[in-house]
């Protein structure tokens, strides 16, 4: 029996007060809708999918889907003026097929692939599920007594749980469910399961455990929480990839490397190289160019694209790193901070852009573990790390509809030279090497991912074994 994904993407944005639908709003590089959708084209037990949306915007999604490449997306239709009149069309759009139908709001966009399996499962055992978390809150009914809430009654929270979707039937049992509403001149519901309870009460409806992350955006501080979300939960790493896909997809590409004469700036350079790119790389030490001038940075752009014709990722490592109390440190070191890693990234960032733009490429910058915590000593070099991340965030959206990815690579430890020179040695096991983190950094150059920062941390050591 085939599945098919409904998506229901028929909000405003209303208690949100935007001038467009919610779904449409962009979070950690994308907008809610594509980064829902995402969710049911990687899944393997998902057939078909069909959106809903809002009259007025379907255009707006066709555009996404066929930007983000989405191949199970078999239709964007009109939704309805409810939510039951929505599920109507859809149910209508499938005709008389029978199928299982997972329907999910378009707003919770961080929906799980486990939860998506597990309710496509169930329908193997139900003909009706619905996905749900136990509340952490106590729940009271209240009544009105002379104009003020007091409450009735306090249920018991062990038998409570909270909505959420996906929910998921079989076909026939949702028609037949809404043949019988719309019978009823007083049918009103809020949800699917609502209507598959009421009118179809002798069929059961299997609870599938949710997830505390699968939040609905429905109020503007949610939207700050999913993006924070993606951030922090979702880890975001590029697939796996053979050194004979390096080379399909490096073959023939211009990599410039700013701060490439020495650690993971050279690595990912050399790697790149090595895999059929042409690598131009550029920094103080062996070209002079400063990446805090952007004349310098201009001209060096400007010389790798004459020279190759084309200009398709752009690397900036480039940094200093001073270390020291803020009360203590001259004008000169403060200058010189602030310049190279902020601004540095900036007029990397403003001069690639028209380059990147006509090869739909991609940026990639560095920050540090520093930057989710200023440390004392670190001030200048955390605060700095912190606003790439943030320019990465906002270039990748501002740049989304023009194809050009923006990344940024948080590293841990890493033994290079610039870190060497602020520390001193250290034990060469507890840290990266410059060549693990430019093997990550060229697989995301090279993917689809953009708005991410990946984390990049040293494989947990074997577990040892012992026996008897």
């Amino acid at each position: 029996m085939p599945t098919v994904a409904v998506v229901l993407a028929g909000g405003v944005g209303e208690r949100l007060g935007l001038k467009m639908p919610k779904q449409l709003v962009k979070i950690a590089g994308k907008t809610v809708v594509e980064h829902t959708l995402a969710a049911f084209e990687k899944s393997p037990v998902i057939d078909k999918v069909l959106v809903l949306m809002a009259p007025g915007y379907l255009d707006e999604v066709e555009a996404i889907v066929a930007r983000a490449g989405f191949t199970k997306v078999s239709g964007v239709i009109a939704g309805g003026r409810t939510r039951s009149d929505t599920t109507r069309k859809a149910i209508e759009a499938m005709g008389g097929i029978e199928c299982k139908m997972i329907i999910h709001d378009a707003v919770r966009p961080l929906v799980s692939q486990r939860i998506i399996a597990d309710s496509v499962r169930a329908l193997d055992r139900f003909e009706a599920i619905d996905v749900a978390i136990p509340s952490a809150d106590t729940i009271i009914s209240v009544d009105d007594v002379d104009g003020e809430e007091v409450i009735s009654d306090i249920p018991d929270r062990s038998r409570l749980r909270r909505g959420q979707t996906p929910q998921g039937f079989r076909m026939s049992t949702l028609r037949r469910a809404y043949d019988l509403a719309a019978a009823d001149p007083d049918f009103t519901a809020t949800d699917d399961c609502g209507v598959v309870r009421r009118y179809l009460p002798d069929v059961p409806i299997h609870v599938v455990p949710g997830d505390e992350n699968n939040l609905k955006i429905t109020h503007p501080i949610d939207i700050h929480l999913a993006d924070k979300l993606f951030q922090l939960n979702s880890n975001p790493m590029p697939a796996e990839i053979s050194g004979a896909e390096r080379a399909e997809l490096l073959t023939g590409k211009t990599m410039v490397v700013f701060g490439g004469s020495y650690g993971i700036g050279k690595a990912t350079g050399d790697l790149a190289a090595a895999h059929g790119a042409t690598v131009l790389s550029f920094s103080r030490s062996t070209t002079g160019t400063h990446v805090e001038n952007a004349g310098d940075v201009a001209e060096a752009l400007k010389q790798a694209n004459a020279e190759t014709g084309r200009i398709d990722y752009v690397v900036n490592t480039a940094g200093v790193l001073r270390i020291g109390k803020l009360a203590d440190t001259d004008d000169a070191v403060i200058e010189e901070a602030l310049r190279v890693n902020y601004l540095g990234p900036v007029h990397i960032a403003r001069a690639s852009a028209p380059y990147l733009a006509e090869t739909r490429g991609g940026l990639l910058l560095y920050t540090s573990s520093s930057y989710t915590r200023g440390r004392a000593g670190y001030s200048l070099y955390s605060s700095t790390k912190a606003a790439t991340v943030n320019l990465v965030q906002a270039l990748a959206d501002e740049w989304s509809d023009v194809g050009v990815r923006v990344n940024c690579i948080n590293p841990e430890r890493t033994g290079t030279p610039m870190r060497r020179q602020a520390f001193g040695d250290e034990p060469a096991a507890s840290m990266l090497t410059a060549d693990e983190v430019a093997s990550t950094s060229v697989d995301v150059l090279i993917s689809s991912m953009t708005g991410h920062i990946i984390d990049v941390r040293r494989a947990a050591p074997a577990a040892v074994t012992t026996t008897k």
